[in-house]
């Protein structure tokens, strides 16, 4: 974990606007979680969980993948499917089995009747099981824009 965390803090202090090889594959895998919430599929954006992913959302967590499912990840799913999501910047770095992808953006659109304008920023700390990326921890955190 020592050298997750030093990977990381690399990685902030460069601040490199492209992902460093070989980034571009967990990238991939949080491309393909977004898109698989705009969707609705559940079940894509579950498979692309680690059963002991670690989520935490403004203040909230879920601490495994059964948790984050059963909880709101419908809900997540549903509100993606609703609005619509920009990425304005996304750096990353992987080293070994780990990889960190941090991307800030803005969501915006009506969900439930209601108008929705947040910028936002996401964690996501992936570990390589075999050739797969699997998602270990997500961090969300969103406010008004300024």
């Amino acid at each position: 974990m020592r050298t997750l965390i030093a990977i990381a803090a690399l990685g902030a202090a460069t601040g490199s606007p492209a992902l460093a090889a070989p980034a571009p594959a967990a990238e991939a895998v949080v491309v393909a979680f977004h898109s698989a919430l705009a969707k609705g599929d559940t079940k894509a954006a579950a498979a692309l969980l680690a059963d002991d992913a670690l989520i935490f959302e403004e203040g909230g967590v879920e601490r495994s993948k059964a948790e984050y499912a059963s909880s709101h990840l419908a809900a997540d799913a549903e509100f993606s499917r609703a609005v619509k999501s920009t990425v304005t910047r996304r750096v990353g770095l992987a080293d070994g089995a780990f990889a960190w992808v941090a991307t800030e953006g803005r969501t915006s659109g009506r969900f439930k009747g209601r108008a929705v304008d947040r910028m936002t920023t996401e964690t996501m700390v992936l570990r390589r099981a075999g050739r797969a990326w699997r998602i270990v921890h997500i961090h969300w955190s969103s406010g008004a824009p300024q």
